[in-house]
């Protein structure tokens, strides 16, 4: 994760709420319209990050991967996806990677992230995400974490980002490891 640099130095408001059983139902309905745009490109489409892993607080952005066939491809879309409403981002940090973040009445409500199939950070996502599930104490550890980081940094995006990053490396380590044993 220290890859990853959200916006630096621009000040953002961190809002962190609890969790909302509305965020899959949000997720297959933008799923469902991104795959009327990207169509035979698109391979699968996950929702992951922490609106992915029920009764934990989150930042309420809906987090999609979007895994595709030829990376190369996707900024072919760029202004079909801008007509939703998406902004292109390009590889934001992530190499392989085309990030698009969604606003909706000046309020962040999709981040996508679309990789290649073959690429490793897919497998990285969803294996926090998973491990996360199946690990409900780790979870609302993680979940703690965010709401202290929250009233911490309440307009600091790149210090909350920072706080979580010892936590989610941590895990990232754990769930491949658990992946690797099944």
């Amino acid at each position: 994760m220290e890859h990853r640099r959200l916006e630096r130095r621009v000040r953002r408001k961190v809002e962190v709420v609890p969790h909302n059983p509305d965020w899959p139902r949000q997720f297959q309905r933008e799923a469902e319209r991104l795959a009327a745009v990207l169509g035979a490109e698109i391979i699968t489409i996950h929702h992951f990050g922490s609106t992915a892993i029920a009764g934990i607080p989150a930042k309420p952005v809906i987090d999609m991967l979007i895994e595709v066939r030829d990376i190369e491809k996707i900024d072919t879309f760029n202004d079909a996806l801008a007509r939703m409403g998406y902004e292109a981002m390009g590889e934001f940090g992530i190499s392989g990677r085309r990030f698009f973040r969604r606003q909706k009445d000046g309020r962040r409500t999709h981040h996508v992230h679309v990789y290649q199939v073959d690429n490793p950070e897919i497998a990285r996502h969803l294996n926090f995400r998973d491990y996360m599930r199946v690990h409900p104490v780790e979870a609302a550890a993680y979940g703690r974490l965010k709401e202290q980081l929250a009233r911490q940094f309440p307009e600091d995006m790149e210090s909350y980002v920072e706080g979580k990053t010892d936590f989610v490396c941590r895990v990232e380590r754990k769930a491949k490891l658990w992946r690797d044993s099944r």
